[in-house]
């Protein structure tokens, strides 16, 4: 068994890779959706997870580990935890990614990213944005799973737990639209009806 499917089973095992029709946070169509907290409700799973990313992530000079809410939170608190680094989150406010809480950034500390699933990374990309409005410096960059098969780029170095190619449709190119399915969305930025 390759490295790769050790991880996929735990996500298997967890029924965390749905089928169907999904809106993805992105705005992507996809018939595959990954629903992390499903693993991560499981304590063993996070620590196992998190931690096998965490040694991937260990060569990074780090200060402190960030994740966006809400997927982000468990996973930064876990990497956290196994790199003995501080672990905090961002959370969007009108619709910008923000530090709230009481939590700060000191100019030049090193940030470490992490995320549980990335399609466009699109929020991680504003979570890079916002720690360097904040005069902090992001080393690098890691998630349980990436979706886009490597094609990613945050400027910094970026390690996966997994690497899938998981096909993405705009909604005016999705199949599954065309052929009238009905398309839930399960992420965390919109209100499900």
């Amino acid at each position: 068994m390759s490295v790769n499917e050790k991880y996929l089973n735990v996500f298997k095992e967890s029924h965390a890779i749905l089928q169907g029709h999904f809106q993805l946070t992105s705005g992507l169509h996809s018939d595959h959706y990954m629903q992390c907290a499903l693993v991560l409700q499981y304590p063993d799973k996070a620590e196992f997870l998190c931690g096998e990313l965490a040694k991937m992530l260990n060569e990074f000079d780090v200060d402190c580990v960030v994740g966006p809410a809400l997927g982000g939170i468990v996973v930064a608190q876990v990497v956290g935890r196994a790199l003995k680094k501080r672990a905090i989150f961002t959370e969007r406010v009108n619709n910008q990614m923000v530090l709230r809480r009481g939590f700060t950034i000191e100019k030049g500390e090193k940030i470490l990213v992490v995320e549980d699933v990335t399609t466009t990374g699109g929020s991680v990309k504003e979570v890079i944005e916002t720690i360097g409005s904040l005069g902090g410096d992001v080393t690098g960059v890691g998630a349980l799973v990436d979706r886009s098969g490597g094609k990613i780029d945050f400027g910094v170095p970026y390690k996966t737990l997994l690497s899938l190619k998981i096909q993405n449709y705009p909604e005016s190119d999705c199949p599954m639209c065309r052929d009238g399915l009905a398309c839930t969305k399960p992420g965390s930025r919109t209100v499900v009806q």
